[in-house]
């Protein structure tokens, strides 16, 4: 009666294998699935246990993912540092650049201005003496003494000089203007490095911080699973006694299903005998009286009757029990019937690859109604020591041929007690957690003939 009668546990770290699946979110479930399996296994012997096991399995589970998401993000700080070192590299390479413009750009003024200044004093000149200046000396070195003739030439040297002045000034211009022009662009450059730099010093931040997050949990999974194996490990020992203390009380109870369902079938076929029988004798008396009336009466006996057949022992169909669901409403089935093999990387306690899960679990919320599958005889109802918590069976009679038990655990509270006759669809209890449970649900069983069959092929 239980699902306790093997246990399945993981002892070496990393032993489980990651669930395959193509989504995230289904591997979760696949994972937490085949955690609810092994919860499963030790159901009715130590509720903390099982949640360590199933949480082993969890952890173990999800460590390769998580330490792939960690060298993902390992990769990305990678990335992200050789982002900031190229930026940093084109920053220093676009100030050096603007350095150079700077530098230029000052040499040019300094020209510009010694051009500007001998333009100036060639026109100051030529102010003072009311046209091309008499001193040409002050220039070109003349001594004033010269010829009329070279006073001209001096002259028009004096206006070659100040014209190729101006087109110096006017080249330097437009130099200083395309320098200038050159240092707005580099410094808009530089300023949009500079952001791009700062973007990227914050993904990288950003990445690092990932990174140790995601080294966090990888630490932080290998420590849980180191700890909850040790548990078991530790556990070990006293987990084996309560395994064979919890199979032995749950051997004896099924013991006295199967007793107590024998008993009510050899009842139920000593009655059908009965009647049988009972039917032959009435058919033979009044067989008996018809032939002695007739001899009577001078007449021919009559034909006998056929004989009524003897009773043959046989069963019709358990779904003559009709049975209802113990729920309102539509609650999930959380955990099936039947066998289930040992997941991969755990250790089979008994040697036989796995366990037999004897009934049904519901996902129903603590305090959710519970309600009697059939109308029968309350045979337990409170609690019970082998891990069930608060437990209602009830035992619904012989139904053409066939004896059925139904038993409800994990219960919050019971509203029966033993002896009670309770009809199909009455109220026997409040679902919960008690017992050796990990969280809210009902566990269902249904006894056909003594043995555990699957609910939902009589439900």
């Amino acid at each position: 009666m239980g699902s306790a009668l093997v246990l399945t546990l993981t002892l070496s770290l990393g032993a489980v294998p990651a669930a395959h699946a193509d989504s995230l979110e289904d591997q979760q479930k696949a994972l937490q699935d085949q955690a609810a399996r092994v919860q499963d296994s030790l159901e009715f012997v130590d509720a903390k246990i099982a949640k360590a096991a199933g949480d082993l399995v969890v952890y173990q589970g999800q460590l390769p993912g998580a330490q792939q998401a960690l060298l993902a993000a390992q990769g990305r700080v990678a990335t992200a540092t050789s982002e900031v070192q190229a930026m940093a590299a084109r920053v220093d390479m676009a100030q050096q650049n603007k350095a150079k413009i700077t530098e230029q750009m000052n040499t040019d003024k300094q020209k510009l201005a010694s051009t500007k200044k001998l333009i100036g004093q060639i026109a100051s000149q030529a102010y003072k003496s009311g046209g091309v200046p008499s001193d040409l000396s002050l220039f070109f070195g003349a001594d004033g003494t010269g010829s009329l003739t070279d006073t001209m030439d001096l002259a028009d040297q004096a206006l070659r000089a100040q014209n190729s002045a101006m087109d110096k000034l006017s080249q330097q211009n437009a130099t200083n203007v395309n320098s200038q022009a050159r240092l707005v662009a580099v410094e808009a450059e530089i300023k949009d490095l500079k952001a791009k730099a700062d973007a990227a010093l914050a993904r990288e931040q950003a990445a690092r911080d990932d990174a140790a997050s995601k080294k966090a949990a990888v630490d932080k999974l290998v420590s849980d699973t180191t700890a909850l194996n040790n548990q078991l490990q530790a556990a070990k020992p006293g987990i084996q006694k309560k395994l064979a203390s919890v199979q032995s009380a749950q051997n004896e109870v099924a013991a006295q299903i199967k007793e107590r369902d024998r008993k009510l079938r050899e009842a139920w076929e000593a009655e059908q005998r009965r009647k049988a029988a009972e039917a032959a004798a009435a058919a033979a008396a009044a067989q008996a009286a018809a032939e002695a009336a007739a001899a009577k009466a001078g007449q021919a006996a009559p034909p006998a009757p056929p004989t009524p057949p003897a009773y043959t022992p046989s069963q019709g169909s358990p779904s003559a029990f009709g049975l209802r669901h113990p729920f309102s409403g539509d609650i999930p089935i959380t955990s099936g019937f039947g066998w289930r093999a040992t997941p991969p990387g755990t250790i089979d306690f008994y040697g036989t690859g796995g366990y037999m899960h004897t009934g049904i679990d519901f996902g129903a919320a603590c305090g959710t109604p519970v309600y009697a599958a059939a109308a029968g005889e309350v045979t337990v109802g409170g609690w019970t020591n082998y891990g069930g918590g608060n437990t209602v069976m009830i035992s619904h009679g012989v139904v053409q041929g066939n004896s059925l038990t139904t038993v409800y655990y994990h219960n919050s509270s019971v509203v029966v007690s033993p002896g009670m006759r309770v009809s199909q669809g009455q109220l026997i209890a409040y679902s919960g957690t008690t017992g050796n449970s990990t969280g809210c649900h009902a566990h269902f069983e249904t006894w056909l003939n003594g043995s555990p069959a699957d609910p939902m092929t009589l439900l």
